[in-house]
């Protein structure tokens, strides 16, 4: 088996991305590097997408301030909200598949990004529950219900600007072919 070898194109785009992601994150406008997953994978695929948002947990993991409140280290991901970091990892993994298996036919992504959403929520509600010794229903109502709307339109902003910033980026010849 062949070990895939990323272009170097390809490796600029995943730094770009975990740098927007790590400029964005900290922001207390509450944008942060959510919809910046969706529009990251969006626009090379799952595997880089994912990679990209790993760099940037990985950067926010050695304490460099990328995470919300200019926060960095191991404490952000062991504390309350962690679940939800390490939980996007899975979201941008199911999103971005179901992506590619549907051939970035819209309305199977967006199916696929809103259940890799609720994947996260679980992740990190399940999370917080265990650290702050909450009920379900507390959790969600602390963690989940405030922000199920932003989301939702974050998600369906973010699919849509990575669909056009993919298609734009593949015309351009930056990206060699549109990620199936």
């Amino acid at each position: 088996m062949q070990k895939k070898k990323f272009s170097l194109t390809q490796l600029i785009f995943m730094a770009l991305m975990a740098a927007v992601m790590c400029i964005a994150g900290p922001l207390a406008v509450p944008i942060g590097p959510v919809p910046i997953i969706y529009i990251a994978v969006g626009v090379l695929g799952t595997a880089q997408g994912t990679i990209s948002y790993c760099l940037y947990l990985l950067l926010g993991m050695v304490g460099l301030p990328v995470f919300s409140g200019y926060a960095g280290g191991l404490g952000k991901l062991a504390g309350p909200t962690g679940g939800y970091l390490i939980g996007f990892i899975a979201m941008a993994l199911i999103g971005g598949i179901v992506m590619e298996v549907s051939h970035r036919k819209l309305i199977p992504t967006l199916i696929g990004w809103f259940i890799g959403t609720a994947v996260d929520y679980l992740f990190g509600t399940l999370w917080f529950m265990y650290i702050m010794h909450t009920t379900f229903m507390q959790t969600m109502a602390a963690c989940v219900f405030p922000f199920i709307i932003g989301d939702c339109i974050k998600l369906i902003a973010g699919v849509m600007l990575g669909r056009q910033l993919h298609k734009i980026l593949v015309h351009a010849g930056f990206i060699k072919t549109a990620v199936a």
